[in-house]
């Protein structure tokens, strides 16, 4: 059986969003609660997945990240070099970005190291907080697979993606 743990993004994902719907869709998934939701620490939250993932099979081990989530997922994945199933990263954040002026420490430059584990990066081609560019850069330097699904905002419970069961199909792609 496998292990799925939620890593949100900036602020928590909130009651209507699809990492919500993903918690709450069986026993196996867990939220990674991190210390500063609104000004994260990327240290802090690195260790927080560490510390959580590290009491399972590493065999089992599936994480769901969205927006800074995936950030924080790809400095987890070269800091602690330890290899898990796989990770879904969703709308992963550029936090490089002029447009991100968003509160956190550690998280740039962005970990653009290739990831020793099985990857998707779902992405929207109109997300206000990456470009599709970066997105295809991240997906490459992360040996990950893309999955673009078109005009979908920032994959988020503002755009729509609730009860995203789209998303639990891709997530199955990982095992």
């Amino acid at each position: 059986m496998n292990n799925y743990f939620i890593v949100p993004g900036l602020g928590n994902s909130g009651p209507d969003h699809w990492q919500t719907f993903f918690e709450k869709s069986g026993d196996n998934f867990t939220r990674i609660e991190q210390q500063g939701w609104d000004a994260p620490n990327c240290h802090e939250w690195i260790k927080n997945i560490d510390d959580v993932v590290s009491k399972y099979d590493l065999s089992t081990v599936i994480l769901i990240g969205h927006s800074l989530g995936c950030i924080t997922i790809a400095h987890w994945a070269k800091q602690s070099g330890k290899k898990i199933k796989g990770a879904l990263l969703v709308a992963p954040s550029d936090i490089e970005s002029p447009f991100y002026t968003f509160t956190s420490s550690g998280f740039t430059p962005i970990s653009l190291e290739k990831i020793n584990f099985n990857t998707i990066v779902v992405a929207s081609t109109n997300d206000p907080w990456v470009s599709m560019k970066r997105v295809e850069l991240f997906t490459k330097s992360w040996g990950s697979t893309l999955i673009n699904i078109g005009d979908a905002g920032h994959i988020n419970a503002a755009s729509g993606y609730g009860e995203w069961q789209e998303g639990l199909e891709i997530l199955k792609k990982l095992g």
